[in-house]
């Protein structure tokens, strides 16, 4: 995917004593590239939950477009983050597929990454969600790319994803089959016609909450 010299979110809300910590960790999808803060589907997703009646802060992100599993890894390795969360996303892998790596690497890098997100989360895996890969092949940036060798892969990645997820108790949530159906709906993109516009992730959003609502009750 193309990379972008964009920062990571770092900026930490202030907890109460009620307030709930959420880290988000991942790529453009969870930094939301070419789309504004608030449409960001982690910040999406507080937002839900808080409508609910549950205080989640709005998220801690550690994301770039453009990462893989790796370079996501060494980043979190690099921020020296030591805290712990009481909500940890974890949506990852799209470079990794992009960039044609091997689907074993991937395995080894994202439960890796599982366990790292695990730890912030206290040793709490029930407090971890992960998302599926979003298939990129069916965006508009994408017509003149092979749109089912793309699925097809993504389906690959996701599935390890979804195998290693149930090995360590974590929550798989599956949002491919909505990025399949926003077609070529340009309201459903980004300007770019790649990344995804807040509308799209506000679904990805809506399917997160409920889960995420009776972790933390």
């Amino acid at each position: 995917m193309p990379t972008t010299t964009t920062p990571p979110n770092t900026v930490t809300p202030s907890p109460t004593a009620t307030t709930f910590r959420y880290l988000a960790l991942g790529d453009s999808y969870t930094i939301g590239e070419s789309v504004g803060e608030a449409d960001r589907w982690p910040v999406q997703l507080a937002g839900l939950v808080r409508a609910k009646g549950v205080n989640l802060a709005n998220p801690t992100i550690i994301a770039r477009t453009g990462w893989t599993t790796a370079e996501l890894a060494d980043a979190i390795a690099s921020s020296g983050n030591t805290n712990t969360y009481d909500l940890v996303s974890l949506l990852i892998g799209v470079n990794n597929q992009y960039r044609g790596q091997d689907i074993e690497r991937y395995r080894t890098e994202f439960r890796q990454l599982l366990q790292t997100a695990i730890r912030f989360a206290n040793g709490r895996s029930e407090r971890v969600v992960v998302l599926s890969i979003p298939d990129w092949g069916q965006s508009p940036y994408a017509k003149d790319r092979d749109r089912n060798l793309i699925g097809n892969q993504i389906d690959t990645f996701n599935n390890t994803a979804k195998q290693s997820c149930e090995q360590a108790s974590v929550t798989f949530i599956d949002i491919t089959d909505l990025t399949r159906k926003a077609g070529t709906d340009a309201t459903q993109y980004a300007p770019d016609g790649l990344h995804y516009s807040g509308l799209q992730m506000r679904l990805w959003a809506e399917e997160a909450v409920g889960v995420v609502v009776g972790r933390l009750k």
